[in-house]
């Protein structure tokens, strides 16, 4: 468990949206920056930039995986909500992952983690060279992924030999004990990984509007991703949190589904 920042035991301007016509063509229409809603803590589609990227599925059922790692439940919780956003875009189905634990039963009993939600399998790295894009969430240790995300990018080694992830569009979303804790390093460290293997790392940026500057309640989450404070492990993701998790996940379908689109 990382010190500090690991998951511990419990105004005038107009931009765009994209929109789909009665001829499934996509097409960018202006919105007010009102159209997101703080108090009811939702969000609108957003500009997404369209690339042209070789070997993307050009199917009508695109791939999501989320990949995570939770001890505690703070990343899982964020992953289910996350997956609510991503089947809200059509043409695009979610599949939730978890990398396999590296921790014996003893450890993990006398840290008080929790049981593993047996409805969600582990993934294998050969598997992940089937998704269309990625979404990959851990928990912080001393500003970095945990040991068990690391084991499994660790695993991918033939994937990267043989380029099997090359452009496909991955993303972070995390969880940290403090709000000091890592909540940007975490990811901005992760982001080595994805260049290694030539993914192409997508983050959230300021795209929830509104809610990305409420200053009045602790809110974990930041322009690379999704987040969540755990505190003492106590502490439960707020509706906030959650649903930057969801905008998240329908944002990257959005890109997903607009990169197949292009190729």
């Amino acid at each position: 468990m990382g010190k500090g920042g690991g998951c511990v035991p419990s105004k005038n301007k107009r931009r765009l949206a994209v929109t789909e016509d009665p001829h499934n063509e996509p097409r960018d229409v202006p919105i007010a920056n009102d159209d997101v809603s703080v108090d009811n803590v939702t969000a609108t589609e957003t500009t997404i930039p369209i690339a042209t990227i070789n070997e993307l599925s050009t199917s009508s059922d695109l791939r999501i995986f989320i990949v995570f790692y939770s001890m505690y439940g703070h990343v899982e919780g964020l992953a289910k909500r996350m997956k609510k956003g991503v089947e809200g875009v059509e043409g695009v189905r979610c599949e939730l992952y978890r990398v396999a634990e590296t921790l014996s039963f003893d450890v993990l009993e006398s840290m008080k983690a929790p049981a593993k939600d047996p409805e969600i399998p582990e993934i294998t790295a050969t598997e992940l060279a089937e998704a269309d894009g990625v979404l990959f969430g851990f928990p912080t240790r001393y500003g970095c992924m945990a040991a068990q995300m690391k084991s499994f990018f660790d695993s991918t080694g033939q994937l990267w030999k043989e380029q099997k992830l090359a452009g496909k569009p991955a993303g972070f979303f995390v969880s940290t004990g403090t709000q000091g804790g890592g909540q940007e390093t975490t990811a901005w460290t992760a982001i080595t990984q994805l260049a290694h293997h030539g993914m192409l790392f997508v983050p959230i940026g300021y795209t929830f509007g509104a809610g990305m500057f409420k200053m009045d309640s602790i809110r974990g989450g930041s322009p690379y991703g999704a987040g969540v404070y755990a505190g003492d492990g106590s502490r439960e993701a707020t509706e906030l949190e959650l649903a930057l998790a969801e905008h998240q996940g329908k944002y990257m379908a959005t890109v997903v589904k607009r990169l197949a689109q292009a190729a």
